[in-house]
């Protein structure tokens, strides 16, 4: 078999499907625990009219306008949309693994970032569309603030396709991808930081408690949340599909919207505006990936040593 041959066989092999899975597994446990924080921040974040509170106060008013239940509204497109989306990530990521760490080559941090990258185009590219129902599904029936904000009807996630594809045109399915696109630097971001804060806190030969670690990560997370995260308003604004825009298509007019609707925010509501929802987000995104991560582990672990792979579990 030829070193090509090899590499096409590592591409559909087990091991990089057990990864894919777990990692779906994994984001989907988190998520469900985590969900209520991410009703929270997606309302903050589209209904300008709502008050920035804390996130409990945020909670307790959702649950009481509208029912305990409301809470988690939308959690099965979410859920699916989700899964989907860690599947094509982690499945991309330890394919490009496998092409491009080869033998007993180790793997770098340039190339981990490139391949996180890349991974993360594929992934905003074809799940796009399934984000783009759910963020609808998960706002319909609230009780919006503002006025100018409409209820959506769809029953189901098959019926928003239908409909959205036959009022709004296929494109629509796409809304918001460019601020995704982005938005695939944030762990670029977080990795400058942690390897940063890694390298201080391990000046002089000092060893790094696996608390200290922990704690690292997520500090790291937090800062590329915030420092992306007023884009991550504009995604959510764009998949909603209620942002009246005067752009014309193109990649023009989406950088046009992402611009428009950054400095339409800032206007009315000033800088912070920006950051409505950013601690519910915070909390989510913290407390997701820390949870992810351990499913993930243990349930690649635990399937590798059932097929008797003794493999190293890849991140």
């Amino acid at each position: 078999m030829s070193e090509n041959d090899g590499a096409a066989v590592g591409l559909l092999s087990y091991e990089t499907l057990v990864h894919a899975v777990a990692g779906a597994m994994g984001s989907m446990t988190a998520m469900t625990v985590f969900f209520p924080l991410d009703t929270a921040r997606i309302r903050l974040q589209v209904d300008e009219n709502r008050k920035s509170k804390s996130t409990p106060v945020i909670l307790a008013e959702i649950a009481k306008e509208e029912g305990i239940m409301s809470l988690y509204r939308g959690w099965f497109p979410v859920i699916s949309s989700l899964c989907c989306s860690n599947f094509v990530y982690f499945y991309t990521f330890n394919c490009l693994k496998r092409v491009m760490v080869t033998g007993k080559q180790q793997s770098r941090p340039s190339k981990d970032l490139a391949m996180g990258f890349i991974s993360g185009a594929v992934n905003v590219l074809l799940t796009t569309p399934m984000w783009v129902v759910n963020t609808r599904l998960k706002l319909q029936g609230a009780k919006f603030r503002n006025e100018e904000l409409h209820q959506t009807h769809y029953n189901g996630i098959f019926d928003a396709f239908s409909q959205i594809i036959a009022k709004e045109g296929v494109g629509t399915l796409w809304n918001g991808t460019l601020p995704s696109l982005v938005l695939v630097f944030n762990p670029a971001v977080q990795f400058m930081f942690y390897e940063a804060m890694k390298r201080r806190a391990g000046q002089g030969g000092r060893k790094i408690s696996s608390v200290e670690i922990f704690f690292i990560g997520a500090i790291a997370k937090a800062i590329a949340t915030s420092a992306t995260y007023p884009l991550q308003t504009v995604q959510a604004i764009l998949r909603f599909g209620q942002y009246k825009s005067q752009e014309k298509g193109g990649l023009m007019g989406s950088l046009r919207n992402v611009v428009d609707l950054l400095m339409d925010r800032i206007k009315k509501n000033g800088v912070m505006g920006l950051y409505k929802g950013l601690e519910a987000k915070l909390l989510q995104t913290v407390l997701t990936a820390a949870l992810m991560f351990v499913v993930y582990e243990k349930i690649a672990a635990v399937t590798f040593k059932l097929m008797g792979l003794n493999k190293k579990l890849k991140h």
